[in-house]
Order: structure tokens, then C-alpha cells, then sequence
């Protein structure tokens, strides 16, 4: 590494380089420090609508948007002053605080499965608190994921799934115990039939099911058609509760997330990212018959000092209450295919296998001929080409999440101009790719 005191040096390279002597890896998540696209992290200095500008002056058009929650662009003007007069009346209390309630009612609104909703600080927190939930209503241990599908790295999901229908949970991270990750049952996505193959042998030792009803975090997947729906009927037969993560798609693809999308109601939903405007927030709500089993009016226990505090409360009211004019999605609708088919052009005009998958303003393109639906069809993209790529576009001043496994955003701040100027950059970074 060069030293700090090399001129040649970037204000972001010399940021990076201070930051790992006091950060591990000089980042506060993994995925920050590039080690999937080579090179290092330009440093963010602001954000205003669809761009962001970093230390050296270099401006973006951002398609992470903070990892989704940023829909309406950053620093959007009504959510700012919401937040500023909140915090203009105290930070946090530890208190109950009227806020709380409004936004509840918003989510339950929003949300017609969630009879009653517990907030919290993180998507992590979030889907913890809904599993340990689960797990208190039914008495039983057992959960099922999905390979691929991401839910916060709480211990016993940080696993890995192998090659057949099923595998016992085995650690993917050192520090988390085999016997604790043995509970939890991985299946390939978008496999009904492995489903209910495991549920007819073991349906009774199974609290949950838990997945994003589209994947994230593995590239953007959608569900395949009679998927989510089977998998309300095997839970409900199995008398398993059900957990949408909707961490990601929540407020994201429709005000009612991918529930109201695909029409399926599941028994808990985990929530984020937008819920709080840009703010730290998670929250998880569902029936209150398993809702009441939460303390103090059940015995399952969960508490955070900071969930509900006033700041992200009136930041997620703001945004809420923006996103409840429905003509916002058809305008995220029209951009995010505008882009998506901008992609798709882009690649076949460079001779480049891809495959552009989208959900409402998700989007994603794999490097890979033929279709996406799971974890094993996405592992089969070229993560060097999607290395490449991403370089390019950067040096294009397009902002994308450094892996091929993660999201785009469209937010409502994108204009036109922005999608056309992206797809102009699309085309001449896959063209500067096809001739390498």
C-alpha cells in the first residue's frame, strides 16, 4: 500500500488508507471495501436528489441509494425538515413518544397482514426478533431459509446450503457454533417441490419459513410463478409461520411491498431500509395473536434502547407519507424498465451475455447467458466481466453497488435525463469491454 504522504495520492485514497489503520479493512461493512470489483472506495463527501459527489470533487449518479432506502433521492426536502424538527426536540428519549405510534398505524396501514408492529434499529435486528418470535409461538426450533437469500448475519442464518434438496445448516462465518446453525434447513430458491418434500418428513419441528419474497442479495430474482403461493399453502398446512423479509422490497416495489405485489399474505413481515427515510430502522409485525407473544404481553423477549427514537420515526413518517401518492410507483415503474431494457440492448450490442432481471425500481444484470432463478443459476455469472463493467461505469460517473450480487435502485429523484445518461454509459462501457 502506498504511504499517505505519496502526492500522487487521491483525497479518497489517503481517507482509505487512514482508514484501515483504525477500521478493519478501512470499512464498517464488508461489501464497501471494492474487494469484489478491484480498486478502492471513492469517499462520499454529500448527496442531493439522484447523485452523490465524493472528497475529490467527483460527482455520481447513484444507483445504491444507501442499499434502497434512499426512494425519494437524498436529502429529500421534506424528509430533512421532518427529521431536523424532530431532532431539534431531542435526539432520543427511552421513552414512548407519539411519533411511534403514527408511524405504526402507517405500516398497518400500508401492510393489512400486520396487525401489530414492533420497531427496531436494523433489518438484522428485525428478522431476529421475528424468527425468536416464531420459534416462542410454535415451541419448536427448526427454520427453513433460502440459499442465497440474505437476512442479517444474526448467527443462525449465516449459513451454507449444499448441493442436494436440503442441508443441515453448517457456519459459512467463523464465530458462529455448528450446533446452533444445525436448526436452520437451507432449499434452493424458487423449489416448491423441495419444500414440500422437507415439510412432509419434518413439517413438525419447523417454526418458520423465512425468505425475501424477491431476492436481493444475490442479484435481483424474482419469485416464479406459483411459488410464493405454494409456500403459503405447505406453511399453513404444517402449521408454520411464515416470514416475508421485506427488508429490501418493502415500500420498495409497491406501498404494500412484494405482499401486495404478488397477492399472498404471510404471517410476519420484517421491514427496513425505507421505513426509515434514510434513518436506522427495522421492524417486524404480523398477526397479533403471534405479535402478543412479544414482552411485556407475552414471554418471548426482545428490547432495544434506541428502536423507536423520535429522529428515524419522523423520517419515516415523511417518506411514508410521500410514497402514499401512488403515481410515484408508475413513475419508478417507467424509469427502472426504461433502464432495464437500456441494459439489455446495451449488452446484446456488445455481443455480452447478460441477463437483466427487474421487480418494480429493482433491478440487476448478471454476466450470463440464460436464465436466473436461484443461487447456483447466478453463481454461473462472470464476476471479473461484472468487475470490468463496474469500473467503467464508474469512470463514466455512474455509482453501482460494487458486486454482481447486489441491487440497483431507481429512486424518484432519477430524471429521464439521468436514465439516458446511464444507458449512454451502459453502452460505451460494454463496448469498451467487448474490444479489451
Amino acid at each position: 500500500m502506498r504511504q499517505m504522504t505519496d502526492l500522487n495520492l487521491s483525497a479518497s485514497e489517503k481517507a482509505f488508507a487512514e482508514a484501515q489503520q483504525f477500521i478493519p479493512g478501512g470499512v464498517n461493512s464488508p461489501v464497501r471495501a471494492y474487494g469484489a470489483v478491484g480498486g478502492q472506495p471513492p469517499f462520499i463527501r454529500s448527496g442531493s436528489g439522484s447523485r452523490i459527489t465524493d472528497i475529490d470533487g467527483n460527482e455520481y449518479i447513484d444507483y445504491v441509494c444507501s442499499w434502497g432506502p434512499l426512494i425519494l433521492g437524498h436529502c429529500d426536502a421534506d424528509v430533512l425538515a421532518a427529521a431536523k424538527a424532530a431532532a431539534d426536540r431531542g435526539m432520543t428519549f427511552g421513552a414512548p413518544t407519539p411519533s411511534e405510534v403514527e408511524l405504526a398505524k402507517m405500516v398497518c396501514r400500508a401492510y393489512p397482514s400486520i396487525e401489530r408492529v414492533r420497531m427496531v434499529t436494523s433489518g438484522t435486528e428485525a428478522t431476529m426478533s421475528a424468527i425468536r418470535l416464531a420459534r416462542g409461538y410454535t415451541g419448536r426450533d427448526k427454520v427453513i431459509k433460502f440459499e442465497g437469500c440474505y437476512h442479517g448475519h444474526a448467527d443462525g442464518l449465516l449459513v451454507k446450503a449444499g448441493s442436494g434438496a436440503v442441508t443441515f445448516g453448517m457456519p459459512t462465518s467463523p464465530g458462529v457454533p455448528a450446533d446452533y446453525a444445525k436448526n436452520t434447513l437451507c432449499l434452493p430458491y424458487n423449489d416448491i417441490d423441495a419444500v414440500d418434500r422437507l415439510c412432509q418428513t419434518t413439517g413438525s419441528e419447523i417454526a418458520c419459513l423465512i425468505l425475501e419474497p424477491i431476492a436481493g442479495n444475490m442479484g435481483v430474482i424474482p419469485p416464479q410463478p406459483g411459488f410464493l403461493e405454494g409456500l403459503r399453502e405447505i406453511t399453513a398446512k404444517h402449521g408454520i409461520v411464515l416470514i416475508f423479509d421485506e427488508v429490501i422490497s418493502g415500500f420498495r416495489v409497491a406501498l404494500g411491498g412484494a405482499q401486495e405485489r404478488f397477492g399472498i399474505t404471510p404471517d410476519l413481515t420484517t421491514l427496513g431500509k425505507i421505513l426509515g427515510g434514510g434513518m436506522p430502522v427495522g421492524a417486524y409485525g404480523g398477526k397479533a395473536e403471534i405479535m402478543d407473544c412479544i414482552s411485556p404481553v407475552g414471554d418471548v423477549y426482545q428490547a432495544g434502547t434506541l428502536s423507536g427514537n423520535p429522529v428515524a420515526m419522523a423520517a419515516g413518517i415523511a417518506t411514508l407519507k410521500k410514497l402514499s401518492d401512488g403515481a410515484i410507483y408508475d413513475e419508478l415503474e417507467k424509469k427502472a424498465a426504461s433502464l432495464a431494457d437500456g441494459l439489455k440492448v446495451a449488452a446484446e450490442e456488445a455481443g455480452l451475455d447478460s441477463f437483466v432481471s427487474r421487480v418494480g425500481s429493482i433491478l440487476g444484470a448478471f454476466f450470463t447467458a440464460g436464465p436466473v432463478t436461484d443461487y447456483q443459476s447466478a453463481r454461473k455469472s462472470d464476476t471479473k466481466l461484472f468487475g470490468r463493467f463496474f469500473q467503467q461505469m464508474l469512470s463514466r460517473g455512474i455509482y453501482l453497488a460494487p458486486s454482481q450480487f447486489e441491487a440497483w435502485f431507481v429512486s424518484a429523484a432519477h430524471s429521464d435525463t439521468d436514465i439516458a445518461d446511464t444507458i449512454e454509459a451502459v453502452r460505451s462501457s460494454m463496448s469498451a469491454i467487448a474490444e479489451e
